[in-house]
This record gives structure tokens, sequence and C-alpha cells, in this order.
């Protein structure tokens, strides 16, 4: 039996499907019945229990042989990163009381960054869930290639994307996230006990520039992108909604600036397969 949380989002949803398909049990981590009822009528055990419920979470991962945890992206946290800090707290203390036999810990490129920025809040998860006397393996993933859902309306509508991505002819570490979820069955079932820290990006480096030429190839129309001046990213977040838009300010900032990525050299990072022009057909779907 593997326990995922974060079950109902893209990584995880697509590990579930891929261990199913293997012919693994599955428990589902879900807040409330309503979310896991899908994966029960899948054949998944479905487990009730809420990130910050450390007793619920124990209870959820007891007898299984692994587990697979994600922390609930917050891309507008307190300045503190209190909220991340509270369910880290939580994770630590059920993983103790239930001690699964592998732990598989999605985590992102740059998480070792001194630097504050956004992604710190998955260094710090690193930081406590790796002084544990368990075994815990850190999957760090590149900057999802599925974040570009954001951008197909701006191109369906007006032919331009805004990029906070630059230079435009920077290459930046994608992943699609149907190439994680196939490495984190993989580690989660493989004989072998994983390495502590495991790096995966995409096939090749993406530029902006080339999202913009697969996104006119799949629309059938022109599209180009827009740099975003640094100094209107503040106004431009607040204006979208959020409270504390410095963390994410910083963490774009450390992918420009190159200071956001991977610790280990090239011959040990692991490559997906899937191309960004294969995941668009689908992001525009979803779009509507």
């Amino acid at each position: 039996m593997y326990a995922i949380t974060g079950i109902t989002g893209q990584v995880g949803s697509s590990l579930a499907v891929t261990l199913l398909a293997q012919g693994h049990k599955v428990r589902a981590v879900v807040r409330n019945a309503e979310k896991g009822q899908d994966w029960a009528n899948r054949g998944c055990d479905v487990a009730l229990a809420d990130v910050g419920d450390a007793q619920a979470l124990t209870e959820a991962f007891q007898g299984a042989e692994g587990v697979f945890l994600l922390l609930p992206p917050n891309f507008d946290p307190s300045a503190d990163f209190r909220e991340s800090r509270a369910i880290i707290r939580s994770f630590c203390q059920a993983l103790t009381q239930a001690k699964p036999a592998r732990i598989i810990c999605l985590s992102t490129i740059g998480a070792q960054a001194s630097q504050p920025n956004l992604l710190g809040q998955l260094g710090l998860m690193e930081k406590e869930l790796g002084a544990l006397n368990l075994p815990v393996s850190f999957l760090r993933a590149a900057w999802f290639m599925e974040n570009s859902l954001w951008d197909v309306l701006p191109a369906r509508e007006t032919g331009v994307i805004p990029s906070y991505l630059q230079p435009l002819d920077k290459p930046v570490p994608m992943v699609a996230t149907r190439d994680i979820a196939q490495l984190a069955a993989k580690l989660l079932t493989q004989a072998e006990s994983p390495a502590k820290i495991i790096e995966l990006e995409g096939p090749q480096r993406i530029t902006p520039y080339q999202i913009t030429a697969d996104f006119a190839k799949a629309l059938g129309k022109p599209v180009t992108a827009k740099i975003m001046p640094r100094d209107q990213w503040e106004s431009i977040f607040r204006a979208q909604g959020m409270n504390n838009p410095e963390p994410r300010m910083q963490m774009l900032d450390g992918f420009n600036e190159g200071w956001i990525e991977f610790e280990g050299d090239t011959s040990s990072r692991l490559k997906g397969t899937t191309r960004f022009a294969d995941v668009l057909p689908e992001l525009i779907r979803r779009a509507g």
C-alpha cells in the first residue's frame, strides 16, 4: 500500500494512476470524503486527513509501504512561512509515529539556495524531514511545464504572453508533471533504496521564445512574448490579490539570475522524456 498526499493535484493524481496501473494498492490521503470519492471509485483506500492534523496523518500513513509527500503550494505566504512550517511539523510528527518503510518527498530545483525566495518553503521541508531518522528521499523537480496553463488565455486572446522569465532567450529548466509522477512511482516501488536527493528536469531547457513558438504552432496564429519590467512586478501581483509578493518576485529573480539551479552535476541528473509541445494541447483543452 502506498499513501499519497496531494492526490487531487497534477503530480499526485498522475502518480496514483501510474501505481494503480502497475497493480499496486493506493491510499488516497484527502481532506474530505467528497474529494476522495473518485479515488474510492477507482479502487483506492481513502484516508481523511488534513495536512495540518498530525494525528490524522499518522493514521493515514500507518501500514503504508511507502508515502509520497507533497507540501501544498502557497504562492502568497506569510513572511515567516508560518503556514508551511506548521504543515512540515505535522509531517514530521506523523512520519515519526507511523515509520513508513520509504518516503518520497516532492521538492524543487533550488531548494538548497541560501537566498530568500518562495521555494525556501521546500528548503525548510528538506531540512526538517532530512533530520529525521527515517528513509526520506527528496525529488527535486524543475519548473513545471504546466505552469504555462496561465499563458493560454493571453496567447489565445491577444497573441502576447507576458513573461516574468527573462531574458527571453535564456533556457529555463522545466519538466512535465507526468514525468515527475513516473519517476516518483519508480522510486517508491524499486527494490533498492533511492538516493537522498534526486534531481529531475525535462529533455531540454526551454526559453520563453520557444514557448511562444510552440503556442503559435498549437493555436495556428502568431504568438509573441512580452517582458514584464521588474519594477512593475509588485504592483501587478498585488493587483492580482497577493498580500506578500516579495517571495514570488525573489524566486523569479533566482531563475532569471541563475542562482536557482540544481545542486548536483549534470552526470547525476535525471531527464524526463516529455517535451513542452507534448504538454501544450492538454493545457489548451483545460483552459477551455
